[in-house]
């Protein structure tokens, strides 16, 4: 039960490589890929976390090995979270930057396509952000984390003038 088949480094090997691969192909997917969860969304975490097993534990079955692996994952994320919120560089690299879908009423269409934004996506958020019409919308965009912020024009009249 507490026997590895392995030596310890190659576990906390495996478990790096294995994030840092992961990190980076979901980084590539695009922001739409971890941001709002579907079904198939879900369903994909899980295989994917199915697919990985073999590759992070080889043979072992060990408590030990597992707990291991564990651990090496938790403290690379937190590592990772400890990057990003000290160097802008290593944010804007793993986690990207916002993306501009629409400005000043005009919607960037071939954004929308290139970041997989659907425009049901698109009509949700507007409805979340009380926007009924584009011509309201000042800025939308893509957040790093696949949400939708959008702000909205100001109507005309509205803080010019004196009570």
């Amino acid at each position: 039960m507490f026997e590895m088949s392995m030596p310890w480094w190659e576990f906390v090997l495996r478990a790096v490589v294995v994030y840092v691969v992961l990190l980076g192909m979901i980084r590539i997917s695009g922001k739409r890929t971890m941001g709002q969860f579907t079904a198939f969304d879900m369903l994909l975490i899980v295989l994917l976390g199915n697919a990985v097993q073999n590759a992070l534990l080889g043979k072992d079955t060990s408590m030990t090995g597992g707990l291991l692996l564990a651990a090496t994952l938790i403290v690379l994320n937190w590592s990772v979270g400890l990057l990003t919120s000290r160097s802008r560089k290593m944010e804007r690299l793993l986690e990207g930057v916002p993306v501009v879908l629409a400005h000043n009423g005009n919607v960037y269409r071939d954004v929308l396509r290139r970041e997989l934004v659907s425009r049901y996506d698109f009509s949700k958020a507007m409805r979340e952000a009380g926007c009924n019409d584009v011509d309201r919308i000042h800025l939308a965009l893509l957040e790093t984390d696949g949400r939708i912020t959008i702000l909205l024009r100001e109507p005309p009249g509205d803080g010019d003038e004196d009570v």
